[in-house]
């Protein structure tokens, strides 16, 4: 499949050392605020115009994805479903050597995406379902056009999912799972360490629970037990964590990073970033900022503020209930430890079939593949706004309950009229071996013992 840039030449993609500690995989969701944040920013008017001219600055070093979505002159709400992959990889290019000392002496080649995560936006009624694809999970990479546009690689039979990227970058990895899943992917992008950190100083960090002390030599990262805000190193030293968690397993850590990602979704729907005009500006000109550092790779649509625009207008009145992360489901390669791991098509087929069908999910397996999260209640529901006065009379209009104007019919006879409501239907529910919460559930980590 072929990509190309917004420019139209092949410019070649990066690659670099390989860390050899596992990297942000959560990160990605990031970019959720990306198309949330720069979506109400350009949606309310707010330095709108240095927005769209900062996005086109950028847009000549974007992958163009062959299913790049076309969108309509309008800015409403994004027309049918949207899939955004977003990845994150292990790249040491551009890291402070302080806060990553390994990757002054890292000369391994390649660079990986240790995070892939796909996020599914349904038409009308709205639901967001994120899936999250272990990095050591074995699947087929098909036939890749190099990121120089020099040619195409040959198919592998098995290899890694996280190898993607490294074998063709940012659109091997898409076509990778596109294979996988059986899903068109619209939009994608790829983000690297200092990308996150500054994200989530942008929003003001992110609140994350854990149900005892943690203290992990191998990212830096101590924690007490309870409640905690977290941004910036120690924001990426969470969604890095495995070891001090759970089984310590990767399984583990993505149900961690479905903790922070719930907890982002929940902070990006509040006053406290849809209402500050600040933020959200802090927000879109920082992710802006990353891309030109090349800390963000992206696809053209997520330089387009238009699609920006429609996405976030999609996703803003999403209910907790219906915001859902799952963990695509697998089993450990037998005889092989804890490492490899081997996909469960037949159960994951029920998903993807269920989002193709725009099919509510109801999840019946644990919170959590490896034992990385507890589900400790339910998140409270932000305030409804105040409705008007029914009594008021609207605009131009009669006060509620009064008789109709002259030569008029009661409001009654309309709704009479109106045909029946369409009945929503069935939940699909989804195999045990689907690990997943909603952002409806407050997950709290817990400790490895």
């Amino acid at each position: 499949m072929a990509r190309t840039t917004a420019a139209h030449s092949r410019a070649p993609i990066a690659r670099h050392g390989r860390l050899r500690t596992p990297s942000v995989v959560a990160r990605l969701v990031a970019m959720l605020a990306v198309a949330l944040g720069v979506g109400v920013v350009s949606s309310a008017g707010v330095a709108a115009f240095a927005v769209w001219d900062a996005a086109s600055a950028v847009t000549e070093n974007a992958i163009v994805l062959d299913e790049d979505v076309q969108l309509p002159p309008s800015l409403g709400a994004i027309e049918g479903g949207v899939n955004i992959l977003l990845v994150g990889t292990d790249s040491c290019e551009g890291q402070d050597v302080a806060l990553f000392p390994r990757c002054a002496n890292d000369d391994s080649p390649g660079e990986r995406n240790d995070v892939t995560m796909l996020v599914h936006i349904s038409d009308e009624p709205r639901r967001v379902t994120v899936v999250s694809f272990p990095r050591d999970m074995l699947v087929p990479i098909p036939a890749c056009e190099k990121p120089d546009g020099s040619g195409t690689l040959p198919a592998m039979r098995s290899q890694m999912i996280n190898s993607s990227y490294f074998y063709g970058g940012l659109g091997c990895t898409v076509d990778t799972v596109e294979a996988l899943t059986g899903e068109t992917i619209h939009a994608a992008a790829a983000i690297r360490w200092t990308g996150v950190i500054h994200l989530s100083d942008a929003i003001g960090g992110v609140d994350v629970c854990v149900t005892g002390d943690i203290s992990d030599k191998h990212t830096g990262l101590h924690l007490t037990e309870g409640t905690h805000t977290l941004q910036g190193v120690e924001a990426l030293q969470f969604l890095r964590i495995r070891h001090g968690i759970g089984d310590g397993s990767d399984l583990g850590r993505i149900s961690n990073q479905q903790q922070f990602m719930s907890s982002l979704v929940r902070k990006l729907q509040s006053d406290s970033v849809l209402a500050n005009p600040g933020v959200l500006f802090s927000l879109a000109t920082t992710t802006l900022s990353q891309v030109s550092q090349g800390q963000l790779v992206v696809s053209s649509a997520l330089t387009n503020p238009a699609f920006m625009v429609q996405v976030a207008m999609a996703l803003k009145d999403v209910a907790y209930e219906d915001i859902v992360f799952v963990q695509y489901p697998t089993y450990y390669r037998p005889g092989d430890g804890r490492s490899d791991v081997m996909p469960v098509t037949s159960a994951a087929d029920v998903l993807f079939q269920a989002l193709r069908d725009n099919r509510p999910l109801s999840l019946t397996g644990e919170a959590s593949q490896g034992y990385g999260v507890e589900v400790e209640g339910e998140a409270a529901k932000p305030a409804p706004a105040a409705s008007a006065d029914p009594s008021a009379p609207a605009e131009g209009g009669s006060p509620a309950g009064s008789a109709p104007a002259e030569g008029g019919s009661p409001a009654g006879d309309a709704a009479a009229s109106a045909p029946p409501p369409t009945e929503a239907p069935a939940a699909v529910e989804l195999p045990s071996t689907i690990a997943g919460t909603t952002a409806a559930q407050v997950t709290c980590t817990v400790p490895q013992r």
